[in-house]
């Protein structure tokens, strides 16, 4: 069963919150910084994952490992009925770290993390010829000031 955010208690809150500090945190520190036995923070953490309601990666800054072409692409989609279609095709695209239908002047909100600005023109050259993409709008990050996950704190 998936919980939904009302389900879970301060504890799982605080334990996510320890891990978006650092997803390294071992279960002993994490039971130390929450004043809990061991036991009850690797059970808790690993219904949490069970849950899926986190998952333990390792994320990286994009600029540092050679994607020097981060870019915001509206697409625009031509009927209407094709935009699951068009969304399920472009999730697939490795280049995808951020998909989203969109009620405004768009329909889709494509974020690309692309090598180089040749790789970026070549990706929205692809993505233009999928069936129902009417158009697109390519908006290309300059520099990134912050990339985060949400803060659990405004949930309180």
């Amino acid at each position: 069963m998936e919980k939904n955010p009302s389900t879970l208690d301060d504890l799982d809150f605080a334990i996510l919150s320890c891990l978006q500090k650092d997803g390294r945190m071992s279960f002993t520190e994490i039971a130390e910084r929450l004043n809990v036995s061991v036991g009850t923070a690797r059970t808790r953490l690993n219904r949490l994952i069970d849950d899926g309601i986190i998952s333990i990666i390792g994320r990286v800054d994009p600029d540092k490992v050679g994607f020097g072409a981060y870019a915001h692409i509206a697409v625009y989609v031509r009927p209407a009925t094709l935009k699951e279609q068009v969304a399920e095709t472009i999730s697939q695209l490795p280049e995808v770290s951020f998909l989203a239908s969109t009620s405004g002047e768009y329909d889709l909100e494509v974020d690309v993390m692309c090598q180089s600005n040749s790789h970026l023109v070549q990706f929205v050259n692809d993505i233009s010829v999928i069936e129902g993409v009417y158009q697109t709008k390519t908006t290309l990050y300059f520099k990134v000031y912050k990339y985060a996950q949400p803060d659990l704190g405004l949930l309180k």
